[in-house]
């Protein structure tokens, strides 16, 4: 079903780390740490900066991946991994992607579900890898079968 969509990806799009997401983000996942909210903290560090929690890059934009349209409800977000090179700078540009990595289908009892494995990565300027994450997917039977009606 979305199989050709494999290997596809989506344009780069420029995300901006601003301090004031990032302590906004912090505080909503009850992660109040230095590192994450206080500037002078933030320039005393290894990094010379605040830096975002790990699961920041949720926030960022990543474009589209052009054809793939998924339903707005009814999916399942089965699984997410975090990879990172580096932590990610407050102050900083970052250009993400999102990039289809694989599609299979299983049988289960209730029918056919699909499982949608799609990257999120994140290039500093240079094009340096600075993080990736892996998304699964579950799209149930009933879900399958509305998207091909």
């Amino acid at each position: 079903m979305l199989k050709e969509f494999i290997g596809k990806q989506s344009v780069k799009v420029k995300n901006v780390i601003e301090r004031g997401a990032v302590k906004k983000f912090a505080v909503a996942i009850g992660d109040a740490h230095p590192i994450f909210i206080d500037e002078e903290y933030g320039k005393a560090s290894r990094y010379k900066t605040n830096i975002a929690p790990p699961t920041f890059p949720r926030v960022l934009e990543f474009g589209r991946i052009e054809g793939l349209v998924l339903p707005e409800k009814g999916l399942i977000h089965g699984e997410q991994i975090f990879n990172y090179e580096r932590p990610i700078r407050v102050g900083e540009v970052i250009y993400c992607y999102s990039k289809v990595e694989n599609y299979v289908e299983k049988k289960g009892s209730t029918g056919s579900m699909g499982f949608l494995t799609i990257s999120e990565n994140g290039e500093d300027v240079k094009g340096e890898l600075i993080f990736s994450s892996k998304i699964i997917v579950i799209i149930t039977e009933a879900v399958r079968k509305e998207m091909l009606a």
